[in-house]
């Protein structure tokens, strides 16, 4: 039975999720040393914040399959060690989108307020209300700095409150920002016309300290900033001589550059600043919602199934997985397929989209290609996350194409051609309307059948009596023939032959095939 290690605290539900399918060790507050001599043992971690999973552990953690970053981030793993070593990286971008917007939201006018420390005062038995004199969201404009789930929300709900909004998102379309209400526009200009600015970002090195002294120098003496999304986006210090200094009125933030966090000059600010100690996913809902969510992607993986959420396949995110799920299976038997076809050292593999895939993100049907395309010669070794870099690795290129035009099967349809020390081959596959796969053509010569264990295919020419000696010369050998179909372009020219066969081929059998008149080649095919 698998194993899990659950080094940091979650909800319940998940552990009963991974103890379906696991044997689960909850073991949180480890040293890096104690993680490093256990997590040989283990399949799969789950993690929230506290858990740092650093290249030491990924290395020697052998047997690791994934790791799960119950919530947004995944700041605190080593991701591109994971991917190397082929570990599935996850986490869950939508299970705190409500928590972290709210926060966002509640830290805004918890600082247009004076909320805290009016709060502390009263506590105090004083009741000095013009010391709290705030200032109204309503008609003000609201930088939103990153329009994703959590940033998306944020503008739908400050906008009901009568808001003007700014956004800034390099990636966002201008039809999304309209929908959301947003003017989009650059980064100088929102820091110039925002009272208020909230940050929605990842930290990345092009997102650290982006918010600096002379991007504050360059805002409202009036305006405020909010930042419940990663620590280190914005220059600690530098905002704390801009809040010192008056040239900007307030600063609200969950997260830090170091958490928790030390010895700090924000620490001695009044109420121009707000402080909370990384609570932007610290609601009982969002703490069952992560949990379960990171742990069905967990017990999937750890069952042969992709992972919705994984932070380092390509292209694969929720809503693609579950449109192109069934046509991954396709392009991993195909790729598996043609790499027999084509045999030893492959060089090259084209990768064509046809009729409505061809509408499709690719980067997910070239990565399930690859893998089955390496996985007569890696085993269990290659994998979604893997395969690109195995395949650049091996000096495989790769060439993406589309055709719309292809409209032989409903939902599209998929050619892998590859070229190796058996030449070139191609083969086509669709799925059909209860969601099997078949296999539509091999060197471009139309066939209909669905992929089985072991195959037997041939090259010959089309003439009376080949099927029958084939057959023969099986049964001779005590070869049962689950199914047969040939292929052909044109009539007494070349013509393929797919059978089903119920055992693999005994050894020899294939020389006295090839032997027989008017076959050229025959190939075997385990799947």
């Amino acid at each position: 039975m698998s194993k899990v290690l659950v080094s940091d605290p979650i909800d319940q539900a998940g552990i009963d999720i991974l103890s379906q399918v696991a044997q689960v060790d909850v073991k949180t507050n480890l040293s890096p040393e104690e993680l490093v001599s256990i997590i040989p043992e283990y399949d799969a971690m789950m993690i929230r914040s506290g858990t740092r999973v650093t290249k030491e552990i990924i290395e020697v953690g052998k047997q690791l399959k994934i790791i799960g970053r119950a919530g947004v981030g995944v700041d605190n793993v080593d991701v591109p060690a994971a991917t190397r070593q082929g570990i599935v990286v996850v986490n869950s971008p939508e299970g705190n989108t409500i928590a972290a917007a709210e926060h966002a939201l509640a830290m805004m006018l918890s600082l247009s307020r004076h909320i805290p420390e009016a709060n502390q005062s009263v506590k105090n038995s004083q009741w000095d209300r013009k010391r709290f004199i705030g200032a109204e969201v309503y008609k003000k404009t609201i930088g939103i700095v990153g329009l994703g789930k959590i940033g998306s929300h944020v503008a739908t709900v400050v906008r009901s409150m009568g808001m003007k909004l700014l956004a800034y998102d390099p990636f966002i379309s201008l039809e999304r920002a309209d929908q959301l209400g947003c003017r989009l526009v650059d980064m100088d200009l929102l820091l110039r016309e925002s009272d208020y600015v909230t940050l929605h970002i990842p930290k990345t090195p092009e997102t650290t300290h982006l918010i600096n002294a002379e991007a504050l120098a360059t805002m409202k003496p009036t305006a405020r900033i909010i930042n419940c999304s990663r620590g280190g986006v914005i220059d600690e210090a530098a905002l704390s001589e801009a809040l010192k200094t008056g040239k900007i009125a307030g600063a609200a933030l969950d997260v830090f550059e170091s958490e928790p966090l030390g010895e700090s000059p924000l620490r001695e600010l009044g109420k121009e600043v707000i402080l909370t100690p990384h609570l932007g996913a610290s609601t009982a809902e969002a703490q069952v919602n992560v949990a379960i969510d990171v742990a069905e992607q967990i017990r999937d993986v750890l069952l042969g199934l992709p992972a919705r959420s994984a932070v380092n396949i390509p292209g694969l995110s929720s809503n693609v997985l579950e449109q192109l799920k069934p046509y991954m299976r396709l392009a991993e038997t195909l790729g598996n397929l043609v790499s027999q076809l084509a045999g030893g050292r492959i060089e090259q593999l084209n990768v064509r989209l046809q009729g409505e895939l061809a509408t499709n993100n690719s980067q997910p049907l070239v990565v399930a290609s690859l893998k089955g395309l390496l996985s007569q010669a890696l085993r269990e070794r290659v994998n979604y996350v893997n395969a690109s870099i195995e395949a650049k690795e091996r000096g495989i290129r790769v060439i993406e194409t589309r055709d719309a035009s292809v409209q032989d099967y409903s939902g599209g349809s998929l050619l892998l051609s590859a070229k190796g020390s058996l030449g070139e081959h191609s083969v086509t596959g669709a799925l059909l309307s209860d969601g099997e796969i078949h296999i539509t053509s091999i060197d471009e010569f139309p066939i209909n059948v669905p992929p089985s264990h072991h195959m037997l295919f041939t090259l010959h020419r089309d003439m009376p009596g080949i099927i029958g000696k084939i057959g023969s010369l099986l049964g001779s050998f005590n070869v049962n023939i689950a199914s047969m179909q040939v292929g052909r372009k044109i009539v007494r020219g070349d013509a393929v032959m797919v059978l089903s066969i119920d055992d693999p081929l005994p050894e020899g059998i294939l020389t006295e095939i090839t032997k027989v008149p008017g076959i050229r080649d025959a190939y075997t095919v385990t799947l």
